[in-house]
């Protein structure tokens, strides 16, 4: 930082390699004293900028001030701006031009003044296409970090709400957002929280999900996460009230929430919309299904392999033929089969919507019916896996987990049977129930189970008594959910 003007504006001309988006716009006053405004293009509202700054400066008269008197005098009686925050160095003056605030520099004065006059290009505000509702809202999280602090908001009008801007990525330099409920979520697990996030040595953020290995407690690789994720501004509202913390990653419309439990995979915003008994018949319904995904076509080889006789007569005798019209084994036709359905996804995700019913189609043709009459492969088989497959979808935000574990269950089963199966549940579990994020175990509150913190787990109380409690997840870590 130097005292002159132009050899500022010539060292941030060297920083940015003449980049084609950098602008300066110096103007001379009315005194004869110079001024620059550093902005980049496309970043900034033009309209903005002209009304609250350039026009204000063109038509004042400063008469003899300069230097930092200079700058005073237009900070406080010039500039009609509502945000406005004061920059020391040359570097943040590039990284709050680039997030679409103009930079204000004054010949002779070692200060400058990011003004914000952000009007970049940016997606509206629509309902997100993962988290479908039938009953609420149909508003979801933009790209833009500032849109999405205020849908949040909109619908918590308390001073108790806290917004923190931090920035991670030394060559990204991407914006996040902390945000929780000051009198719900702990000092301590809001400091952890950040020191994480501080910590964070990648160069490049550009998407929510690379933050994820960085806020798990042990930072390994594991299947299940303790950070979980959502696009829906109610969503994270309710979360935020149970005292989770949201970080909103600028570029992402997925807001990332800590600490994640694993039954709220299980819960969704049309379960407090509907009936009570209806939401639970729906959980329920949920639980099942995540179940018969995961170890549905394991089961169906263990038993087939090794324990024939608890089937009924006739099905065995369906399942015998099939498997001797077909010419690979049974764990081999199973991992084939499982192995098309997730490519049959996968192309039909990445595919423009328009093609997306085509590949429904083939798949429908060629591997439903054209393979099993071939007899490549038999039909009792192709069901189990389709069933789990169906089975997947009920629960969207656990399918990568439950990819990973069918196909661990259809190796095991093949190779032991039901033994290895009931193992490898058993290790599963004990990973589940001993894993935690910021003190909180991720099984809770299954494990250690209280009848007093199931009120809202495989059913929902009615709200008259449900509203008599607040769920406040920070307490979990002393045994307790709900405070009155």
């Amino acid at each position: 930082m130097n005292i002159s003007l132009k050899e500022n504006i010539n060292t941030l001309k060297t920083k940015t390699s003449g980049s084609a988006d950098f602008t300066v716009r110096e103007l001379r006053l009315r005194n004869g004293e110079s001024v620059a405004i550093i902005t980049t293009e496309g970043m900034s509202d033009k309209e903005s900028l002209a009304i609250s700054v350039v026009n204000p400066m063109l038509g004042c008269d400063p008469k003899k001030k300069r230097g930092e008197e200079l700058f005073d005098y237009l900070v406080e009686n010039v500039l009609s701006a509502g945000e406005v925050i004061p920059v020391d160095t040359l570097v943040d003056a590039l990284r709050f031009s680039m997030s679409g605030f103009a930079v204000l520099m004054v010949d002779q004065s070692l200060r400058m003044l990011a003004i914000g006059v952000q009007g970049y290009s940016h997606r509206s505000v629509s309902e997100p296409e993962s988290e479908l509702v039938q009953r609420g809202s149909r508003e979801g999280f933009t790209e833009a970090s500032r849109i999405n602090m205020t849908l949040i908001r909109r619908r918590m009008k308390t001073p108790d709400l806290v917004f923190e801007t931090m920035t991670v990525g030394s060559v990204s330099k991407t914006e996040l957002v902390l945000v929780y409920l000051e009198k719900k979520a702990t000092k301590s697990s809001v400091d952890e929280v950040r020191k994480r996030l501080k910590a964070c040595d990648i160069k490049t953020v550009l998407g929510s999900g690379y933050l994820v290995p960085y806020l798990e407690d042990s930072g390994k690789n594991e299947v299940f996460t303790g950070v979980g994720i959502t696009e829906r501004p109610d969503t994270l509202c309710g979360k935020l009230t149970e005292g989770r913390i949201g970080i909103i990653v600028d570029g992402t419309p997925s807001v990332l929430v800590i600490p994640h439990l694993f039954v709220e995979n299980f819960q969704s915003v049309d379960d407090y919309s509907n009936r009570p008994y209806f939401a639970a018949i729906i959980r329920i319904l949920k639980y099942i299904s995540y179940f018969a995904a995961v170890l549905f076509p394991g089961i169906y080889i263990a038993l087939v392999n090794f324990h024939p006789d608890y089937f009924p007569k006739e099905l065995l005798k369906n399942i015998r033929e099939s498997i001797d019209h077909t010419p690979l084994p049974l764990i081999l036709e199973v991992l084939v089969i499982d192995f098309i359905y997730e490519v049959m996804r996968e192309s039909g995700l990445r595919l423009p919507k328009v093609l997306g019913h085509a590949v429904s189609i083939v798949g429908a043709l060629v591997i439903g019916d054209c393979a099993i009459n071939a007899g490549i492969i038999g039909a009792p088989t192709l069901m189990s896996v389709a069933i789990a497959a169906i089975c997947s979808y009920v629960i969207p935000d656990l399918y990568p987990q439950v990819t990973v574990l069918r196909l661990s269950f259809i190796v095991v089963g093949g190779m032991l049977g039901i033994f290895g199966v009931a193992s490898l549940s058993a290790v599963v579990l004990v990973f589940m129930c001993s894993k935690s994020t910021l003190g909180v175990v991720y099984m809770s509150p299954l494990t250690p189970f209280s009848q007093r913190h199931m009120r809202d787990v495989f059913v929902r109380l009615g709200w008259k008594k449900l509203s008599k409690y607040e769920m406040n997840v920070q307490n979990l870590k002393g045994g307790s959910a709900y405070e009155k």
